[in-house]
């Protein structure tokens, strides 16, 4: 992993008179990671406006090198007409292009994956069900640039159709959908043989080569176009053929600095899995003090988990699990996240994983023990009203994370736990 050495704590928070406090505990302060303001964005409650949103603010402040023909006056433009834009629905909204991509990058996509379980083929593309997975926000942009422009009025941009008036270019490839449509296992034993077998890189390829006839692409090799890959390997192949453009990502954890970055890519955040819970602030129904449940041994930075596993596993209400993804696996977490006061949050391995968006919708308070993490939406959610950041060489020193948690207040739990409850809206 190329690491990123920094170490942060979040903006202080824009409203501070209605903002709880920070934790009292001396310890548990001392654990919390400087995290600096690192995006430009206003916010909308819809999900896919919101994504749409970051990655054209994020990009239009990002001039790229070498290319004589970028105008600093257009981007100027840009910028102010995306700002009136959020507002005020009567003034010109930034435009966006979505490319019509031949089907196999889009609903072939899906079918494919279908196909390779055992689904049957379908008569009409808006019968194909993407399947929910936490990197689904490839759909989610899709579909809402999909809806008609009258139930789209409270977003900043709007969709063109003739690429002349376009401000930016979407390429909607289902990229991170494309790396899992091979299933580990097969779906059923005939499957085989006269089956066609799906080939992930030969789609990236594929989608290259027909990007890179297009004119609008040439015009500016890129660098107004917009892709999202939000599984750390989405692209992997084609990654230095994009990095011009805006890329949606989850973190920065397989892209070099030459591919990648907080001037003009964006963090997504992930799908969550867990059910949201659906009761009050409180906790008498939170038995447990600490949860976590989720793969025991990872690569890369993910390496921290086993050392977790091994200082936290024979504490007194503490629930740590080793656990694969699987329904049961999923009814095990949503039990075990919405009876525990805090939720784990370990590097995968990449620094980010969906346990995040699953301790928030939980209203379980994430303790994130990830020194190179980015998050989503940095500008509009104080992560310091709604998580504890404890550093890895802290968090593995026996007893301490859990000497720490038990320190902190009811009162401050309630606290966390109002804050996370507007954070809601952020979560896809």
């Amino acid at each position: 992993m190329l690491q990123r050495p920094k170490l942060r704590s979040p903006p202080p928070s824009s409203a501070a008179s209605s903002s709880p406090s920070p934790p009292t505990s001396p310890n548990l302060n001392r654990t919390i990671l400087k995290m600096p303001r690192k995006s430009f964005i206003k916010p909308t409650l819809i999900l896919a406006s919101l994504l749409t949103i970051f990655a054209l603010y994020t990009f239009l402040f990002y001039t790229p090198p070498n290319y004589d023909n970028i105008n600093n006056s257009n981007l100027l433009t840009l910028s102010n007409k995306f700002d009136r834009g959020i507002d005020n629905p009567n003034v010109n909204k930034v435009k966006i292009y979505m490319y019509d991509l031949p089907r196999r990058f889009t609903y072939g996509v899906i079918e494919n994956y279908a196909a390779a379980r055992g689904g049957v083929p379908v008569e009409n593309d808006s019968l194909l069900k993407y399947p929910g997975n936490q990197h689904s926000a490839e759909w989610y942009l899709f579909s809402d640039l999909n809806r008609p422009s009258e139930d789209r009025i409270e977003s900043a941009v709007t969709r063109v159709m003739d690429p002349e008036d376009a401000d930016l270019f979407y390429v909607p490839f289902f990229s991170s959908l494309s790396l899992v449509v091979n299933p580990i296992r097969p779906a059923y034993a005939n499957d085989p043989a006269d089956r066609p077998k799906y080939n992930d890189e030969q789609m990236q390829e594929g989608l290259m080569e027909w990007l890179e006839e297009q004119v609008y692409w040439k015009r500016n090799n890129g660098w107004d176009h917009v892709f999202i890959c939000q599984d750390p390997n989405a692209l992997y192949k084609v990654v230095d053929r994009v990095r011009n453009g805006v890329l949606l990502v989850s973190d920065f954890g397989r892209l070099g600095r030459n591919q990648a970055s907080l001037i003009k890519d964006v963090i997504l955040p992930y799908s969550h899995r867990i059910n949201t819970y659906k009761g009050d602030v409180g906790v008498e129904n939170r038995r447990s003090l600490l949860f976590f449940m989720g793969n025991r041994y990872r690569k890369e930075g993910g390496k921290i988990r086993d050392l977790l596993f091994q200082v936290l596993e024979k504490e007194k209400d503490v629930t740590i699990k080793h656990g694969a993804q699987s329904r049961e696996s999923r009814r095990a977490a949503t039990q075990g996240m919405h009876t525990s006061k805090f939720c784990l949050h370990p590097a995968g391995d990449t620094p980010s994983a969906c346990r995040l968006f699953d301790a928030i919708v939980s209203l379980c308070i994430p303790v994130i023990v990830s020194d190179y993490i980015e998050l989503p939406f940095e500008d509009v959610i104080n992560y310091r009203n709604i998580a504890v950041f404890v550093d890895t060489d802290t968090a593995v020193k026996p007893g301490y994370l859990v000497k720490s948690l038990r320190r902190v207040s009811t009162d401050r739990i309630l606290e966390f736990q109002k804050e996370l409850k507007k954070v809601f809206p952020y979560t896809p």
